[in-house]
């Protein structure tokens, strides 16, 4: 089957990571994605990651992660030959994707309504830390400041460890599967009605969205989540230690931790009441901790699951990626060759698997402007022309 966007042509101009994976998820649902950067100042992924020669030749870990199904053109907007022909394949595209900061493209004569005027029905995406407009506008920030600024790192951690980020970028990927989500509905409506789009994507609102129901919490009931680290607020829902290592509990609702209990043999702590589990919630913790320290968590994951309990044991990334789980579900694609990349390389893919026709991994990561002649080649301009563009630092 037909793959969702193919046929659809992405303008990619984007950098690190919210920006690429939007247009990544594109591409991976059939889109023909460019990937505009600056022939000197990259996309700072490009060096960025686990491997230090990867770093050096411009193909880091974090570049790798989020651009195959793209081709990679260098242009640079700040001359005039430049913003020239960035506006003719703004032209004949179907979507454009930018996270500059706010207001740097329109000072280029390339915002939306500039685009807008030579492609009317263009769904124009903008991706920026606060938005478009309001006292914050014009703030640059990363994943980080948004965890610390958002009220994330107000509630990540311990009293004694104090305010703590993740330990991963989820807001860049939160980001970014939210701007996925905008393009597919604003492609939608357009399929629907012929008009095009301008979509403004704020990291803040975004991190607001993670946080609904302790934002919802708030508002109507004016409590903030503090520091409460891997506690919960009931005893059968949270982390322990067994004999060998660490369980996650998740026995929330009362039909789940009646046979928790049950099963552990608590039977003096089932059949209680929200109100009656919060008041003996001290007794009820140190019963679980004595007992779940008699075993595995290996263990006690097989036993509580067989129980319908929700339990989950704690492992690094390694361990997780040994799972023969990942096998059943396509998240991972191996590229057995990657220009400049000694070895395979294996990359995510989509959080998501359709029964025909869904995400898939066409072509590796390319190299910094790989595809500039060719892509400008199709645009009419002849091998001179193109050569000048490189000497004189256009590409």
């Amino acid at each position: 089957m037909q793959r969702p966007f193919k046929g659809i042509k992405v303008l990619d101009a984007t950098h690190v990571l919210a920006g690429p994976f939007a247009a990544y998820q594109l591409a991976l649902l059939g889109a023909d994605v460019i990937k505009i950067e600056h022939p000197e100042e990259v996309d700072q992924a490009r060096y960025m990651g686990a491997d230090k020669d990867l770093n050096d030749g411009l193909m880091g870990t974090n570049y790798l992660t989020q651009n195959s199904n793209k081709r990679s053109v260098t242009l640079n907007l700040k001359t005039e030959a430049g913003q020239e022909i960035f506006k003719k394949l703004a032209a004949a595209t179907d979507v454009l994707i930018e996270n500059y900061r706010t207001g740097a493209l329109p000072a280029l004569g390339l915002g939306y309504d500039d685009i807008k005027a030579i492609n009317p029905t263009v769904i124009y995406c903008s991706m920026t830390g606060y938005g478009q407009k309001g006292p914050r506008a014009h703030h640059t920030v990363y994943d980080h400041q948004i965890q610390a600024n958002a009220g994330i790192m107000a509630s990540t951690g311990t009293p004694d460890s104090g305010p703590m980020k993740t330990g991963t970028v989820f807001m860049d990927y939160g980001t970014g599967t939210t701007a996925a989500f905008a393009l597919a509905s604003a492609l939608f409506q357009r399929s629907q009605t012929g008009q095009g789009q301008h979509i403004d994507v704020a990291m803040l609102d975004v991190a607001i969205i993670f946080q609904a129901a302790n934002a919802t919490g708030y508002f109507v009931a004016d409590k903030k989540p503090g520091l409460s680290g891997n506690s919960h607020k009931y005893a059968s829902s949270e982390l322990y230690e067994t004999k060998d290592g660490h369980l996650m509990l998740g026995a929330a609702n009362p039909g789940q931790h009646r046979r928790f209990v049950e099963a552990l043999g608590l039977d003096e702590f089932a059949h209680q009441s929200y109100e009656q589990r919060d008041a003996q919630r001290a007794e009820e913790t140190a019963a679980i901790a004595a007992k779940l320290k008699e075993k595995t968590a290996a263990e006690w994951e097989s036993y509580l699951q067989d129980k319908h309990v929700p339990a989950a044991i704690l492992r690094p990334m390694d361990e997780m990626f040994g799972d023969p789980q990942l096998d059943t579900r396509g998240i991972l694609h191996r590229h057995e060759e990657v220009e400049g990349v000694d070895g395979p390389v294996t990359v995510p893919v989509s959080a998501f698997t359709f029964a025909e026709g869904g995400p898939k991994v066409d072509s590796p990561p390319r190299p910094l402007g790989a595809d500039t002649d060719s892509v400008l080649g199709e645009l009419g301009y002849d091998a001179q022309s193109i050569a000048d563009f490189r000497k004189d630092g256009v590409i």
